[in-house]
């Protein structure tokens, strides 16, 4: 009897040190629950384009972005500060899976709007997804006034319109990635040779260096053949949360800030060769966004 008990004790200790996570839960009369990934990025931009996060369901976020002239003139204009684009937007998160958008940029008087969802979420324990997944749609408006108003111009040829996936997974609390195809449709293009249709690819990634800081970095590809005159647009920066504001200073050679500007109309590569003088040039520019959020609408729980 007693050599029977001690092979059932063996046994039963051998099953629990081969059980499953969920089989032990079961045995202690507690359900396994979902652990959801939280702050993949920062804020819902990277530098130019979206990350997968949202504002919170009644938070609004009021974003102002500003892109200066490259540095190559040097201390003449005191290394591009002399001149910016500028562009004040305000996002609002309708639900913790769906946020809308709006801003208005200096660049061609472009008016954009946007609306995210996040599908998917990246999550561990009951449910075990192994990235984050949202879906963003994007219309500009260009309401500059029209270059040859003797012409008969047409309000569609002001349009634009963007679709993104964000593919995103965060490694560990340094170590964030993402991937973000993109397809960019313009009613008017420059030139015969360019496509109304623009598909992209980007990669982006954030490093977290301290609690508060972390550095961003951001690369949109565009594959040859649709574009006759494009560089493709590179970003690099550094992001610094302070209480309810995120500082994000950052160099890129886009001058613009929607999607088909500095994804198919960036022109000059960080460094590049004048094809006139033969002389090396710099397309870097210095630009920040300044992220400021506000709750409109209490959590449920503490109203």
């Amino acid at each position: 009897m007693k050599k029977i008990y001690l092979l059932i004790t063996f046994l039963f200790s051998a099953g629990l040190s081969f059980a499953q996570p969920n089989d032990l839960l079961s045995l202690l009369g507690e359900e396994e629950t979902t652990d959801y990934t939280t702050a993949t990025f920062k804020t819902t931009r990277i530098v130019n384009g979206h990350s997968v996060e949202n504002c919170g369901e009644g938070v609004l976020d009021v974003k102002i972005s500003h892109r200066f002239n490259n540095i190559r003139n040097g201390l003449y204009d005191m290394f591009g500060l002399d001149g910016a684009t500028i562009r004040i937007g305000l996002d609002y998160g309708i639900s913790d899976r769906l946020m809308v958008g709006f801003g208005r940029g200096g660049r061609e008087k472009i008016i954009d709007g946007f609306a995210k969802y996040k599908l998917l979420r990246q999550s561990s324990g009951k449910r075990n997804m192994p990235v984050t997944l949202t879906y963003l749609i994007d219309g500009q408006i260009k309401t500059l006034k029209f270059e040859h108003p003797e012409r008969d111009n047409k309000f569609s040829s002001r349009l634009y319109f963007t679709h993104q996936l964000l593919i995103a997974r965060k490694f560990n609390e340094r170590l964030s990635l993402q991937l973000m195809p993109t397809l960019v449709h313009r009613n008017l293009v420059a030139t015969a040779k360019d496509k109304n249709d623009v598909l992209a690819i980007g990669a982006a990634g954030r490093i977290k260096i301290t609690r508060r800081v972390t550095f961003n970095a951001e690369y949109y590809y565009v594959p040859t053949g649709q574009i006759e005159n494009y560089a493709n647009c590179l970003s690099v920066g550094f992001e610094i949360e302070t209480g309810g504001h995120v500082f994000q200073l950052h160099f890129t050679n886009a001058q613009d800030l929607t999607y088909k500007g500095f994804i198919t109309e960036t022109r000059e590569d960080w460094f590049f060769k004048d094809p006139a003088t033969g002389r090396r040039l710099s397309g870097i520019r210095f630009g920040f966004n300044i992220s400021r959020v506000f709750t409109l609408k209490k959590p449920k729980g503490l109203e």
